[in-house]
């Protein structure tokens, strides 16, 4: 369930409105700089809180913002008319430009822990929230990109691991199936063996052992005075 909307009007527990005026405060000065950073934009914040006291962020110099917010008010109002306006207009743009890179330089040798010498308290302060601001930022970035790799890998791997299950498989059923065709080579080669030590003759031999052909003859009857009628009804054979 998502929190609920908080009504925009001034809370009357004064420790509750100091916590969210802390809150509030820290998160505008963040969306300040993310702007600045960003955008490449100039962005000047000041906050006074309840109690006067003074909270502030400028992308460059405060003073310069300023400075610039109010020529450009005043240019707003009184547009420029002549040439020789203008290249006054572009001059001064380039001086506080020239002072906003100064101002940058400075802040960046500051962040790198250069030339701190002539900050105050406050102006340490200040950077050292801007450093753990930076600092949580990035480990929160590298914590997101391995968080991303982590779950990436653990992808790869298991699509690895089904492709290996899957492989296992193949190589089983090719297992398989070479066994049974084995099994049908050995069986076919028994059969073989067998029908080729199995082969019947054909031929019929004589009483001499020989192979030659047998001929058949019937023989002439005999005469019914010589031979009795059963006898002449036989038949005989004789080989030759």
């Amino acid at each position: 369930m998502g929190r609920g909307k908080i009504a925009i009007k001034r809370i009357d527990n004064s420790t509750n409105r100091q916590v969210t005026f802390s809150k509030r405060r820290n998160g505008l000065l963040k969306k300040a700089r993310e702007l600045s950073i960003l955008c490449d934009a100039q962005v000047g914040v000041i906050v006074f809180s309840s109690t006067s006291k003074l909270y502030e962020y400028g992308s460059s110099s405060m003073m310069s913002i300023i400075e610039r917010y109010n020529k450009q008010k005043e240019e707003h109002h009184h547009p420029l008319m002549n040439p020789a306006s203008e290249a006054k207009f572009w001059q001064t743009e380039a001086t506080v430009l020239r002072q906003q890179l100064q101002h940058l330089q400075e802040s960046h040798r500051q962040l790198m822990g250069e030339q701190l010498s002539g900050l105050g308290i406050n102006e340490l302060k200040n950077l050292e929230n801007q450093l753990e601001m930076s600092l949580k930022n990035v480990q929160i970035k590298k914590d997101q990109i391995l968080t991303e790799e982590i779950k990436e890998l653990q992808q790869k791997g298991n699509q690895i691991r089904q492709e290996n299950v899957e492989l296992h498989k193949t190589i089983q059923v090719i297992s398989e199936e070479n066994a049974e065709l084995q099994t049908k080579i050995c069986e076919a080669r028994v059969m073989n063996e067998e029908s080729g030590n199995s082969n019947p003759t054909n031929t019929i031999s004589n009483k001499y052992g020989s192979h030659s052909p047998i001929h058949l003859q019937l023989s002439q009857p005999l005469s019914e005075s010589s031979e009795s009628p059963a006898k002449a009804m036989e038949l005989g054979l004789q080989l030759l």
